[in-house]
């Protein structure tokens, strides 16, 4: 079951966010939403690092920063459906220089010399 109190957070997901992404998010929040979500933060997980961020945000609102622009809502980098995984392919992969001492499998070592 949902909490209702996480549906009515100023920030869509706040649980899930990474501290990277919740410190670039807070910076478009006012007091009232910082205080809320230092709150919720405390009543909650009260995770050491996003307390201390939360904190700060709010010191520095109240010392007269402004909020900036964009929308605490919109799509996270970290959701994105980009492109995952390596672009290497055996196709595009490049050939070896020289095969290893020891040898592969298709291509035996070369012997040291004779040891009699």
């Amino acid at each position: 079951m949902a909490d209702p109190a996480r549906s009515a957070l100023p920030l869509p997901d706040y649980d899930h966010l990474p501290i990277g992404g919740l410190e670039s998010r807070i910076r478009s929040l006012g007091v009232e939403d910082v205080e809320e979500l230092l709150a919720y933060e405390r009543s909650h997980a009260d995770r050491l690092p996003v307390t201390e961020l939360l904190a700060n945000r709010l010191e520095q609102l109240r010392s007269g920063a402004e909020p900036s622009s964009g929308d605490p809502g919109a799509v996270r980098p970290e959701q994105s459906q980009g492109r995952t995984g390596s672009p290497v392919s055996p196709v595009t992969s490049p050939e070896p220089h020289s095969p290893p001492p020891h040898g592969t499998p298709d291509q035996f070592g070369k012997p040291k010399g004779d040891r009699t």
